[in-house]
C-alpha cells in the first residue's frame, strides 16, 4: 500500500471516529452543568483548562520561532469563548512578550461569572497585557488586527444566535483579510455548532481547538475550522451519563 493510500485510510478512520463522538451544543451545555453541579468540577476550572490548552498549542506550534518577538492578539467577545481566550492570553505572557487583548462590546455585557473573573484578572495585568476596550471598529483595532502574527479568535462560541452585527461582523471580515495565523477557540466565530451553517460571515481559522468532544457543526468544515484539535478540560466521563 502506497503512502498516499495509507494517509487517506488514516484520515477516513479519524473522520469516522470524530463523527461517532461528536455532540450538539445543547449536549455540551448539559455535560458542563452536570460536571459543575454534581461533580464539583467548576466551570471556572473548565475555562482555565480550555485557555491553557489554547496557549499550550500555540507555544508548541511555534516552538521553532521566538514567540516573544511575534505579535499575539486575542479578540474576545462577552461569553465564555472570550473568557477562554483571556485565559490563553494570560498563560502566553510567560513568554516574556506583551500580549494584546481586544474586548468587543461593553464590559457590562460579560455573560458569566467565570468570564468576568478572567476579565478582572487580565485587566490588572498592566505590564504584560495591553487591554483594549472598544465597541467600535476604529483605526487602532484595524491596525492591531492587520499587524498581528497570531490571532486568537474568541469572539463567538457555541451559543451564537441570529445574524452577526457590527463591530463583530467587521472584525471577522478583517481577521479573514489579515495574514495572521488564526486559532479559533472551540469553534470559528460565526459557525453554527450544530449544523455547520454560517451566520452572516465566519472566521476562517488555520486551527480550531475544541473542548471535551467535537461539536457536530465542526465536522467536514475544514474550510472554516482548518486543522481540528480536541482538548480535554477535566470534565469527568461520568458527567456524560444520560446525555451521550
Amino acid at each position: 500500500m502506497n503512502r498516499t493510500k495509507v494517509k487517506n485510510e488514516k484520515n477516513k478512520k479519524t473522520s469516522k471516529k470524530m463523527s461517532e463522538t461528536a455532540i450538539s451544543s445543547h449536549q455540551m451545555y448539559e455535560i458542563e452543568n452536570i460536571g459543575h453541579t454534581k461533580f464539583g468540577m467548576k466551570k471556572v476550572l473548565m475555562m482555565e483548562n480550555a485557555g491553557f490548552g489554547v496557549a499550550d498549542f500555540i507555544i508548541k506550534r511555534f516552538k521553532n520561532k521566538k514567540l516573544a518577538k511575534l505579535k499575539i492578539l486575542a479578540i474576545c467577545g462577552s461569553g465564555n469563548n472570550g473568557g477562554d481566550a483571556m485565559v490563553a492570553a494570560r498563560h502566553l505572557t510567560c513568554l516574556g512578550t506583551n500580549i494584546k487583548v481586544i474586548f468587543l462590546g461593553e464590559t457590562s455585557s460579560i455573560k458569566t461569572e467565570e468570564a468576568l473573573i478572567n476579565f478582572q484578572i487580565i485587566s490588572k495585568m498592566k505590564h504584560t497585557i495591553e487591554l483594549i476596550l472598544n465597541s467600535k471598529l476604529d483605526s487602532i483595532i484595524k491596525k492591531h488586527i492587520l499587524n498581528a502574527d497570531i490571532i486568537i479568535d474568541g469572539i463567538f462560541g457555541t451559543g451564537i444566535k441570529g445574524d452577526i452585527q457590527d463591530p463583530h461582523l467587521s472584525v471577522i471580515k478583517l481577521i479573514n483579510h489579515s495574514k495572521s495565523y488564526i486559532v479559533s477557540v472551540d469553534i470559528p466565530s460565526g459557525l453554527n455548532p450544530n449544523n455547520g451553517e454560517i451566520s452572516t460571515d465566519c472566521v476562517r481559522a488555520n486551527t480550531t481547538i475544541t473542548f471535551h468532544r467535537i461539536k457536530t457543526g465542526l465536522l467536514n468544515n475544514r474550510k472554516y475550522t482548518g486543522n481540528l484539535i480536541l482538548k480535554k478540560i477535566g470534565i469527568p466521563k461520568e458527567a456524560e451519563e444520560g446525555i451521550v
